[in-house]
């Protein structure tokens, strides 16, 4: 395992150049970048301290909408496994799937910043095809986190995509996308008219200011079918300090405006 004081270190990986940064100000943290761009960052003496928002708002979606104990989760894209590292400690006993697509850069995560849960299993393999293998109603979560650059591939944006989704969600299953967009957010907004073609209840959480088209960010789509859930997560981000904002329902419809589903064709 990696130690404070140890140097950077900068490996080819499949889908380019990984760096693994040691954390300046934390022991045993470190920051992963590919290709030039920060893509996760993690703490191994505490994995709940996450230090990048987007990821940090995915587990607090997780821990509002998802019943309390132990889940199953498919993870589609891994990086540096923050997020299931995290959630291995909130939701103990929980079964994680993490699919990544970059042998090489799950090679050097494996062995550089091991993951000390049996309970994870981490897959090499596209993100679609490990979807549509999936069984059928197996996963109580299932997060897309799939960037290739600073883009997420077409072939994950799609109602034929998200459909895949919904086919291996339990009933009251959640599904959570992390996307990145800038003013007029429109990539964002067609994605969330792409989740409004597949499940009956659709919410997106970001910044105010990203809402209202400035600057550029990330922002978290949740899909399921329950209502309750976007409630409690409503009241859940109402309070919450980094001034997010949920937008559903006629919220929701505002946001979206004019943006049509992306369909394979």
């Amino acid at each position: 395992m990696m130690r404070t004081g140890d140097r950077a270190l900068v490996v080819r990986v499949d889908t380019g150049t990984a760096e693994l940064i040691p954390d300046p100000d934390l022991p045993d943290a470190w920051l992963l970048r590919l290709n030039g761009t920060a893509q996760s960052h993690v703490n191994l003496n505490d994995p709940t301290l996450i230090a990048f928002d987007y990821i940090r708002r995915l587990a607090d979606v997780i821990d509002t909408v998802a019943p309390a104990g132990a889940l199953d989760l498919l993870h589609l894209g891994g990086g540096a496994l923050t997020l299931p590292r995290c959630l291995s400690v909130l939701r103990p006993g929980s079964h994680q799937r993490v699919v990544e697509i970059d042998r090489a850069l799950a090679e050097l995560v494996q062995t550089r910043l091991p993951i000390p849960d049996e309970l994870t299993e981490l897959v090499i393999a596209d993100a679609r095809a490990a979807l549509e293998e999936a069984e059928p109603a197996s996963a109580d979560i299932v997060v897309a986190d799939i960037f290739a650059g600073s883009k997420v591939p077409a072939h994950v944006t799609t109602v034929e995509f998200a459909r895949a989704a919904r086919r291996v969600l339990r009933p009251g299953g959640w599904y959570l996308a992390n996307v990145m967009d800038s003013a007029p957010l429109l990539f964002a907004r067609r994605q969330a008219a792409t989740l409004c073609a597949a499940f009956g209840q659709v919410a997106v959480v970001a910044d105010a200011a990203l809402l209202r088209g400035r600057g550029t960010g990330n922002l978290v789509l949740v899909a399921g079918e329950d209502p309750a859930g976007v409630r409690r997560l409503t009241r859940r981000i109402a309070a919450d300090p980094t001034r997010a904002r949920v937008e559903h329902g006629a919220k929701l419809a505002e946001f979206v405006r004019n943006a049509q589903p992306r369909w394979d064709e």
